[in-house]
This record gives structure tokens, C-alpha cells and sequence, in this order.
């Protein structure tokens, strides 16, 4: 059974969470404050953390490093922070996912669905992901290339180096900065028109309607996501 650490010191959220949780065969842990929340990680292993950043003791960000600092355990950031300087930093400090308050609750166990699957084990005898298909084109990442309709799509080297980023993290949202540090080089975390350019044109090439992509997804201010 899936265990799942909620940290929040709203009572009236820990309650709806843990009914619901419940009531879809969660194992439910709660902590209050950061200090509880790393002692129970501890302790409980959970299998993902869904973690509010405006704690008592400690912000959420120091507590996502430090769960970082042992584990990968999928996190998944429930805040009422709109501001997107602190969603980036939930993000490049380890956090996999960020839902804002309000929320509805089926978007919630949908995200914390996705983030439980793509931490699974791989199980045994199986490779890599190397493959990933969707209706429209399928990605070869051993082979480095995209087929669509039955045809080699050609990208550029920096269009595959960005669409390898986001296929490997499916599902994930991935912060502008990491993408501009990945695919850019190091020195890079501001320049994001860059990613705006170059995700145009991916949707260009591999979108059924670049205008209303289904694939590379826009999460504003924070980064992007591929959905299958």
C-alpha cells in the first residue's frame, strides 16, 4: 500500500486530504511543521510527500533539501505562494511537482497519481526507457530520432538536447532554469526566451495543434511539462 506524508499546518486541509487519501487505499501520515515532517520521513519511508511551504518552524523549501539530502522520494509542493521566483525554487531545490492553492482535489491525486508511478522501480529484466510513443510521433532516445506520420522529423541539436530533457522527465514539470542548465550550459538560468523559441518550434514540428499543445505543456512562470 502506497504511503503518503502530508505536511501542513491547516487542519482543515490535513483532514480533507487525509479522508480522501484514505478513502483510495493511502496509508496517511501528518505532520504539522517541518520538524515533524523530516523526523516521520524518517521513521515511515513514505512513498511520496506532499508538503505546503509556509510552515511554522521552517520554510518548505528547507525541508524539501532536506529530504533531498537522503532521498528521492517524489515531493509534491501544495502551497498558496503564487509568485513564481518561489515555485522555481521549490523546483530546483528537488521538489517534482507544485499545485497551488485553492486546488481541486482531483488534480491533486491525479499529480500525486503520476508522481508515484514515475518513481516505481524498474522491475527486473527491463531497460531503460529508450522509447516513448505518442498518437502523433514516437521519440527513439537510443537511436537520437523522432518519427512522425511514418517520417524522420528533423530537429536541430539543441531542439533534441531540450526535447531528451522533457521526454526523460515525463510527466514532470521541469523548471526553466534546470532546462536552460541542461541544455544551455551552467552559466545559463535567466535567458528564457531561449525556451520559449525553442519550444515553438518543437510544437511546430510535433504538434497536431502547435496553438493548443497537448504535449509540451506551459507551466507559466515555472517551466514545462510532456504529457504523453
Amino acid at each position: 500500500m502506497t504511503r503518503v506524508l502530508v505536511v501542513d499546518d491547516e487542519p482543515q486541509i490535513v483532514r480533507a486530504l487525509v479522508i480522501n487519501l484514505k478513502a483510495r487505499k493511502y496509508d496517511v501520515d501528518a505532520a504539522a511543521d517541518g520538524r515533524a515532517a523530516l523526523e516521520l520521513a524518517a521513521s515511515r519511508h513514505p512513498d511520496v510527500v506532499v508538503l505546503d511551504l509556509g510552515l511554522p518552524d521552517m520554510d518548505g523549501v528547507e525541508v524539501i533539501r532536506g529530504l533531498r539530502g537522503w532521498t528521492r522520494v517524489p515531493i509534491l509542493v501544495l502551497s498558496a505562494r503564487h509568485s513564481s521566483d518561489e515555485k522555481v525554487e521549490a523546483l530546483d531545490a528537488g521538489a517534482d511537482d507544485y499545485v497551488t492553492k485553492p486546488f481541486g482535489m482531483d488534480e491533486l491525486l491525479a499529480r500525486l497519481r503520476a508522481a508515484v508511478r514515475r518513481a516505481e522501480p524498474v522491475g527486473p529484466g527491463e531497460d531503460d526507457l529508450t522509447t516513448v510513443e505518442t498518437e502523433g510521433f514516437t521519440v527513439d532516445l537510443a537511436a537520437k530520432k523522432v518519427n512522425r506520420g511514418g517520417k524522420d522529423v528533423r530537429l536541430t541539436p539543441t531542439e533534441w538536447h531540450l526535447l531528451e530533457v522533457l521526454v526523460r522527465n515525463t510527466g514532470r514539470l521541469v523548471s526553466q532554469k534546470q532546462l536552460l542548465q541542461e541544455v544551455w550550459g551552467p552559466s545559463y538560468g535567466t535567458e528564457t526566451n531561449y525556451l520559449r523559441v525553442y519550444m515553438a518550434q518543437l510544437r511546430r514540428k510535433l504538434e497536431a495543434d502547435p496553438s493548443h499543445p497537448e504535449h509540451f505543456i506551459t507551466e507559466p512562470g515555472m517551466g514545462y511539462r510532456f504529457e504523453k
